[in-house]
């Protein structure tokens, strides 16, 4: 059976940008062992399979791997997926348009802009909106994993701690750009030390963005996802609004931030995080970015 899929680079608005994604279409009939597989094939930090949706009001229903695992929720494949659907729902043409993604995590509802061929933005609200777990690593820890001094770790009320938006991640604030930069990670000191049991990861972020107009500059490494380092990471800055929640407490209002990602790779990145915040609470969040389709072909599985 002939599987059609496309590539396509997403939080970028050009190609070899930003982080790669595989979308493979028409997924019925796969098992979960041989989406796992051709995960591991493409070798992307995630691959989507687009499957029917359960309720035929929303769009589709999408299954995201890493090489090594399922993840229930990803942002970037999010992202790129809406795009890519969109695209097709659209032909050539521009066009604006909502509709529901089913996720394991729960419906992620959708904004799409198709801004030409092959390329567009999408933004989508959080399922589920951050919540701080408990068991944070000590800054010892953290710092011997990510090879940086102890005092490099913190800055003003910014301390490590564990957020999740669907996926756990250990936000790991640093006190400079060059203390970013000069993150090193230490596998055999990872995974007893960094996050909750399956999610040994860090998303390393400071002040000090790159580009004018940028909020915050990261890094984001997962090795027991079978990611070295990421690119560009949604679910990360998801559950990043909750330490920004924690140790900014913004004002009430509508808030937008641009995260910075992948510059340390050659694959610069921009993610846009919205913050909707009434009463000193976190109401509702979006994630939104740009995606351009780079291939496409078909899968003789």
């Amino acid at each position: 059976m002939r599987r059609r899929f496309f590539t396509l680079d997403v939080f970028t608005r050009r190609p070899l940008a930003g982080n790669p994604l595989a979308v493979v279409l028409d997924a019925q009939g796969l098992t979960d062992t041989a989406m796992q597989a051709i995960a591991g094939e493409f070798n992307l930090s995630e691959t989507v399979f687009v499957l029917p949706p359960a309720d035929p009001h929303q769009r589709a229903a999408l299954r995201i791997f890493t090489p090594a695992r399922e993840l229930p929720f990803a942002g970037h494949p999010t992202v790129g997926t809406a795009v890519l659907l969109g695209m097709l729902d659209h032909g050539h043409g521009h066009g604006v348009a909502g509709f529901g993604l089913e996720e394991k995590v729960g419906l992620v509802t959708c904004v799409v802009e198709v801004a030409g061929e092959g390329h567009g933005e999408a933004t989508f609200t959080l399922p589920r909106l951050p919540e701080r777990l408990g068991g944070a690593p000590e800054a010892r820890a953290v710092a011997a994993a990510l090879g940086v001094a102890e005092t490099a770790i913190g800055f003003d009320r910014h301390e490590p701690a564990l957020f999740s938006a669907g996926v756990a991640f250990t936000v790991v604030p640093l006190k400079t750009r060059a203390d970013v930069a000069g993150v090193r990670t230490d596998l055999q000191r990872w995974s007893p030390k960094m996050g909750a049991p399956g999610h040994a990861n860090a998303f390393v972020y400071c002040r000090e963005p790159v580009e004018d107009g940028h909020h915050w500059h990261a890094r984001m490494f997962a090795p027991d996802m079978g990611i070295g380092e990421d690119p560009a990471t949604g679910a990360a800055v998801a559950a990043f609004a909750g330490a920004i929640m924690a140790f900014e407490a913004p004002e009430d209002g509508d808030h937008l931030f641009i995260v910075e990602q992948g510059y340390a790779m050659g694959r610069p990145s921009q993610i846009a995080l919205g913050l909707t915040v009434d009463g000193g609470v976190l109401t509702r969040a979006t994630i939104g970015g740009s995606a351009v389709v780079v291939s496409e072909g078909a899968l003789r599985l």
